[in-house]
């Protein structure tokens, strides 16, 4: 029964640790293209995809997202992105 209760406990650190890693991964603050190359590597397929031009036009229709200067962070701005290029097909 240690065992079990050992490496429940192993398995939960385990996961916890990564989940905190990807949290602050998706937190960091990158640059325009940083954030472009991010995005477009880790979008499915199907979703559009962003570009330089589209970024600025996004930033340029929603400069409360970018208060502190012009960072981008995958946790704050990858689903607004998403809703937004999806609904701006022409700036795709």
């Amino acid at each position: 029964m240690q065992n079990i209760a050992f490496l429940i406990n192993m398995l939960y650190h385990l996961i916890m640790k990564k989940n905190k890693a990807e949290l602050e991964i998706s937190q960091m603050k990158l640059s325009l293209s940083e954030f472009l190359e991010s995005y477009n590597q880790n979008i499915p397929d199907t979703f559009p995809r962003a570009s330089i031009a589209n970024l600025k036009k996004f930033r340029g229709a929603h400069p409360a997202l970018f208060k502190n200067g012009d960072m981008w962070s995958i946790d704050q701005h990858r689903k607004k992105v998403i809703d937004w290029l999806s609904g701006n097909r022409e700036a795709a």
